[in-house]
């Protein structure tokens, strides 16, 4: 309701606009009209998921080009749906184990993602990603030297949204690039897309840590646990000193 659509022609009325071939339901194409700027930041219309892409692809060519090899076979899915729930809620095979989505972080009042190194989402409207996922992901970044900060978002979903409501038996997380003015002439920076890349060729040449996965019904042997002594020490060393 928001929307006007100016016609640059001569049409005094709907008769006229539809002899110039405009008719109800059309699609109307926005021009992106990107920018590049020396400093880095990049600057354009529909950086979502267009950026996503460019990681994923990037990621790609540097692995076929320094002969990475994955402990596992990987699959590169690409989407085009999750802005109306469908995303990968059809695409997955079942030998998927766990899915890592690639979106944008929005960087707003009350959020802690950043247009700078990479964003690692914990939850969204949906709810909390896998735990055991989300934390591997964090520890490459550690161990790589990538920057990452962790956020939270409420009022956004992903294709791990989709693909779980599907029925798909997989662990999830989600990976994304700062951006500002989200959905509108949006705005990210060159560190935050070449980070993200980064951190997918280290997951994907890493080795599994749950082998359980692999199997379509398991036991209890190998059943994943959350560390409680390591996260209480993790907590003991965030306390300031107390007398």
């Amino acid at each position: 309701r928001h929307v006007e659509l100016r016609i640059d022609a001569l049409a005094r009325d709907r008769k006229d606009i539809v002899q110039l071939g405009i008719d109800v339901g059309d699609i109307v194409a926005i021009d992106p009209q990107p920018e590049f700027l020396e400093n880095g930041f990049m600057v354009s219309r529909h950086l979502d998921d267009k950026a996503g892409v460019a990681v994923m692809l990037a990621a790609l060519e540097a692995m076929q080009r320094e002969g990475i090899e994955t402990p596992v076979d990987t699959y590169w899915l690409f989407t085009i749906g999750e802005e109306v729930g469908v995303g990968a809620s059809a695409v997955l095979v079942p030998d998927i184990a766990s899915l890592v989505a690639i979106d944008n972080g929005t960087t707003a009042p009350g959020q802690n993602s950043d247009e700078f190194g990479v964003t690692l989402a914990m939850a969204d409207q949906t709810g909390p990603f896998d735990y055991h996922l989300s934390k591997k992901l964090f520890q490459l970044c550690g161990d790589h030297g990538i920057r990452v900060q962790k956020d939270v978002f409420r009022y956004y979903r992903s294709d791990a949204a989709s693909a779980v409501e599907a029925g798909h038996d997989v662990r999830t997380a989600l990976l994304a690039f700062g951006v500002d003015a989200s959905h509108g002439y949006e705005r990210i920076h060159l560190h935050a897309l070449i980070s993200l890349a980064r951190l997918a060729v280290h997951h994907a040449a890493s080795e599994v840590q749950i082998e359980r996965d692999a199997e379509e019904i398991s036991g209890l042997r190998g059943f994943t646990r959350q560390d409680v002594k390591q996260a209480e020490q993790d907590l003991s060393a965030d306390k300031p000193d107390t007398p």
